[in-house]
């Protein structure tokens, strides 16, 4: 298949495991945005990586709507939607997809890479007029650890109410360049963490703790720093590949408030149908 969708413009392109990912935070948008309206004068959605919009399932005819087109296409719309994406032909051709799509969207685009470009991000969220600040809902899918620096998260939460979906890339990334990650001159986990000293933690609990596991329970205690309500492993929905069965990430949801972590059980519940046709 080629680089281009049916309707003409640049697509992305994954592996079958990400439908997983995709219904699930379709499913979430429509809770979130429906369940939130009428508590908050302002609803805005935030995409860290948001991509082409459409993605193309390797392997497959397959084309799926992606994150931002999916928090479009909801029965209550956001307020606002705040989509960041480094790539300029992805952006260009995300802009048209909006344009053609959800013409009536209030969108505010941001070309860069998010760890650079927090200022612009937290300007946009300010910019949205709302008295009370808003409620947002940032979705962040990066391709590996590296790619998503804590102080990010941490400058695009303090001091405003964010829930969080972040994709932590501990098999297919963190696991897999352990050694790597592991030298005393590597930054990666310290960045991802926002814990330069994680290292003396992970000596405390080595041989008898997994990799991918201290790495997701240090993310969560890292995200309670900030305010955001513990959220054990059991709760971060893992994806694994379609061909072998291998884990790849956690799907990781973040919130200050017991209510959000009501709605993202929600997905886990009724979604886990269609989870199953996967794992």
């Amino acid at each position: 298949m080629s680089n281009f969708g049916n309707d003409d413009l640049l697509i992305d392109e994954a592996g079958p495991w990400a439908k997983v990912k995709y219904r699930l935070v379709g499913m979430y948008n429509g809770i979130f945005s429906t369940g939130m309206k009428s508590k908050w004068d302002r609803r805005i959605y935030i995409d860290l990586f948001a991509g082409s919009g459409r993605v193309h399932i390797r392997g497959t005819n397959e084309i799926v709507d992606a994150s931002p087109l999916l928090a479009m296409n909801v029965t209550a719309p956001y307020d606002l939607y705040i989509l960041c994406e480094r790539d300029p032909a992805k952006l260009s051709a995300l802009r048209e997809r909006v344009a053609r799509l959800y013409p009536h969207a209030n969108v505010e685009y941001i070309l860069g890479d998010c760890n650079t470009h927090t200022a612009e991000l937290n300007k946009a969220i300010a910019r949205s007029g709302s008295r009370n600040g808003g409620l947002s809902f940032c979705f962040a899918d990066p391709f590996g650890i590296g790619e998503l620096k804590f102080a990010t998260i941490q400058s695009i939460g303090q001091g405003k109410a964010v829930d969080f979906l972040i994709l932590l890339a501990l098999a297919m990334d963190a696991n897999r360049f352990k050694t790597l990650y592991l030298r005393p001159s590597n930054r990666t986990v310290d960045e991802f963490l926002g814990n330069p000293r994680w290292r003396e933690a992970w000596a405390a609990v080595e041989p008898r703790m997994d990799f991918r596991r201290f790495l997701a329970e240090q993310y969560g205690q890292s995200m309670s720093g900030l305010g955001y309500l513990p959220v054990p492993l059991s709760k971060m929905k893992e994806v694994r590949s379609s061909e072998k069965n291998l884990p790849l990430y956690h799907l990781a949801f973040f919130s200050q408030h017991k209510l959000g972590y009501k709605f993202w059980d929600q997905v886990l519940k009724y979604g886990a149908d269609q989870f199953e046709l996967f794992d």
